[in-house]
């Protein structure tokens, strides 16, 4: 089910009012689990089980691995298998074709690969895949202290809470197809009955409104121009309007990718909880490393948190810690597709990620807290090398991103001003957004009438612009991953 869809429409007023009719935990706890399973389900019922299956999996080692009287050996045994599990369904419906392809013999990739090529991927599992692992070994770390929220179940009663709240911690409806990643440590404490009258109304309107506008206005007017990046097509177009699709796509995939994690974190809101941000104006960065502080936060905070410290992190020596950064983001990037394009792309940000901290290290450059203008420029530059690095999202074939980025060299032509139109004018509100980003330090000397004033008219004209100049409706792009 979209967020921008009519059934969601409807959904959402139903869902929110039984959730807040009844007043036990129970009761609403209930409420959203069956309505997340709908929600996940609505447009595929066949993926219900999947889900199913990977809450109940993750409830039964999460309760071995925080009983009290289990051996060490056999807690290590049970969070091995819930790796494996985790792990292995995301590689089995994701990745089972591109590993087919490299290990499996030609033999059998001629009678094995059509049905490789053909197991579907389910919508979100990299998500709630993600978030199972951080139980684990969340719980795997707390033992019989249990998460906060999420006690020790020693009895059936309490393990039967512990299966409804596990369950609700995976399937909970805003953030279980494309985040924000919430980690288990941040999400069960929150898990409690709550009232109408505590809804904090102003911070989730706002949130929802900045959502949409950035999901409808933004990026679906942008898809129509930018779904040109394809070959052939690109081939007759002029040198200037490659240039311009390319950060034209760079803006879209923000404004989607931003808007969907508002939507969800408003949603959550309107529901008493809080889920972490997702997006800080992630192309003010100047550079690579301020970059992956400021997007995909949960992305980059999961990885952080549960691949490179376990690798070691810096801790280590140089170049271990340099092994370690290339190799998370080389994940990384195959974590958003089995694609070796996606590898690539990961794979050069661990480059620059390495160069970049060898340079600074080599030259002790500090990094600024204000702006200045090399500052501007060096942010010129990591936006533009990430923008161009994003075009192995939109092709996924090496010698098509090859032959895009040769036609901006070779390709002249006058240029196709509608489209610059386009890009321009729908571009323009994430500039914004960014310069507004910018200046706050000086917004911060603004009198609380004042903010306000600004809020409620910048709030307003955002749904003006909805509600008449929004583009035709699509899926979100991480849907995809």
């Amino acid at each position: 089910m979209l967020f921008v869809s009519w059934s969601f429409a409807v959904f959402l007023p139903v869902v929110f009012a039984l959730h807040y009719w009844g007043r036990s935990m129970g009761w609403q706890v209930s409420v959203l689990t069956l309505g997340s399973f709908l929600f996940y389900g609505w447009a595929n019922p066949k993926l219900i089980p999947l889900l199913a299956i990977a809450c109940l999996a993750n409830s039964v080692a999460s309760v071995e691995l925080m009983a009290p009287n289990r051996s060490a050996a056999r807690r290590r045994r049970t969070l091995v298998l819930a790796l494996i599990f985790n792990l292995g369904t995301l590689a089995f419906f994701k990745y089972a074709a591109l590993l087919g392809d490299l290990l499996l013999p030609e033999v059998l990739w001629k009678k094995w690969g059509p049905w490789l090529t053909s197991i579907p991927l389910p919508v979100g599992i990299s998500f709630f895949t993600f978030q199972g692992i951080s139980l684990v070994v969340d719980a795997w770390y707390a033992g019989t202290k249990g998460i906060p929220g999420l006690p020790s179940p020693t009895t059936p009663e309490l393990k039967g809470r512990h299966y409804g709240k596990v369950t609700f911690f995976k399937a909970f409806f805003p953030q279980l197809i494309a985040g924000p990643i919430v980690k288990a440590g941040d999400f069960f404490f929150q898990i409690g009955p709550k009232r109408f009258a505590e809804i904090r109304w102003d911070p989730a309107i706002k949130t929802l409104i900045l959502g949409f506008f950035l999901k409808m206005v933004v990026a679906d007017n942008l898809k129509e121009v930018t779904s040109t990046i394809r070959y052939p097509d690109f081939l007759e177009i002029p040198r200037i309007n490659l240039i311009a699709l390319v950060y034209a796509f760079s803006f879209q995939l923000l404004a989607d990718f931003a808007g969907y994690s508002l939507i969800a974190i408003g949603l959550g809101r309107l529901f008493g909880y809080e889920l972490p941000p997702n997006f800080n104006f992630p192309y003010l960065s100047r550079s690579i490393t301020e970059f992956w502080r400021r997007w995909h936060l949960t992305l980059s905070s999961w990885l952080r948190e549960y691949l490179y410290i376990p690798l070691g992190g810096s801790r280590r020596g140089e170049w271990m810690t340099y092994r370690n950064l290339f190799l998370v983001m080389f994940l990384g990037g195959l974590w958003h597709g089995a694609a070796w394009s996606y590898a690539a792309w990961g794979t050069a940000h661990g480059i620059l990620l390495a160069g970049e901290r060898f340079f600074l290290r080599q030259h002790k450059v500090a990094e600024e807290n204000r702006w200045t203008f090399l500052g501007a420029v060096r942010a010129v530059v990591v936006f533009s090398v990430v923008t161009l690095l994003w075009l192995l999202f939109q092709l996924r074939e090496f010698r098509h991103a090859v032959a895009y980025v040769s036609g901006i060299i070779n390709q002249s032509g006058p240029p196709q001003l509608q489209a610059l139109y386009v890009i321009g004018l729908f571009s323009l509100p994430v500039v914004l957004w960014h310069i507004w980003g910018a200046l706050e330090q000086w917004r911060r000397g603004w009198s609380p009438e004042r903010t306000g004033r600004v809020s409620i008219i910048g709030h307003a004209v955002m749904l003006f612009l909805i509600i008449t100049n929004s583009g035709p409706p699509g899926e979100f792009i991480y849907f995809q991953f």
